[in-house]
């Protein structure tokens, strides 16, 4: 237990440093908000006059969309904040033989590599997707709930393949673009309805690459209050954090150090 709660304020210290760092710079970091709030805007706006003029889509409505977008965007932005590292700079980071830096410390090796870096767009994300998501959910306390619980799970789930997709960088060496890439694309699929893909394509979705777990599902609990997808989305981010942990510590094992003295800024 003393091992963790040094962790927990290790962690929190991590987050507060970022965030200080961060906001030193506050006309970069109000402009960068502003713009993802923008872009996401601007997203919906197309959504809107699509279903405007089609109408459904495979049982999606513009309201279905919008919750879906709305808690995907949220887990995105969260695990973008918090765990900054997993988008391409873990990768950046193996591959660069900089691990070092990180190996010297009395701390948790995954959660000291994650959590030290934030992305601050991410926020306009968060604020984006929360004001959407609550606009759209049904006003019952159990909705508010499970929408929580779903973020978080989204969110969980976004982290662990982050980590497994940054981990290919012990075993292919430079990975960053790679990692990027499949973040990026598992996000591209989150964002839309699950209705539209059938066969392998819907099987890929939900386990190599798993994107439905992120929107569609969460989207879908909320919703209907089905217990059985909250049964489904913590066994997802179970597994995938169970991949991504045995991922991360065997390619460790492949680990060469960097030649380079590096300075962590």
């Amino acid at each position: 237990m003393n091992n963790l709660r040094a962790e927990w304020h290790f962690i929190k210290g991590l987050f507060a440093l970022n965030l200080a760092s961060a906001m030193e710079y506050r006309a970069s970091f109000w402009s960068q908000i502003f713009g993802m709030v923008l872009n996401n805007t601007i997203m919906l706006v197309f959504w809107f006059f699509f279903f405007d003029r089609f109408g459904a889509v495979r049982g999606y409505e513009f309201p279905d969309l919008s919750m879906l977008y709305g808690i995907a965007a949220t887990a995105f932005g969260l695990t973008m904040i918090l765990t900054g590292n997993i988008y391409s700079f873990m990768a950046y980071i193996i591959a660069q033989g900089r691990l070092d830096y990180y190996l010297v410390f009395p701390r948790n090796l995954l959660a000291h590599v994650i959590f030290s870096r934030m992305h601050i767009s991410p926020i306009g994300d968060v604020i984006f997707g929360l004001v959407l998501a609550f606009w759209f959910i049904p006003k019952t306390p159990a909705a508010f709930g499970l929408l929580a619980i779903g973020i978080i799970l989204a969110a969980l789930i976004i982290s662990a393949y982050g980590i497994i997709a940054g981990s290919l960088a012990f075993f292919w060496g430079n990975a960053q673009n790679a990692s990027q890439q499949m973040l990026g694309t598992m996000l591209t699929f989150s964002l839309y309805p699950d209705t539209l893909f059938r066969g392998a394509a819907r099987v890929l979705l939900t386990t190599v690459m798993p994107a439905f777990f992120i929107g569609a599902v969460p989207a879908r609990l909320v919703k209907t209050t089905e217990w059985a997808n909250l049964g489904v989305m913590v066994l997802a981010a179970a597994l995938s954090w169970i991949a991504a942990v045995a991922i991360f510590y065997g390619g460790l094992r492949r680990y060469e150090s960097g030649s380079a003295i590096n300075v962590n800024s």
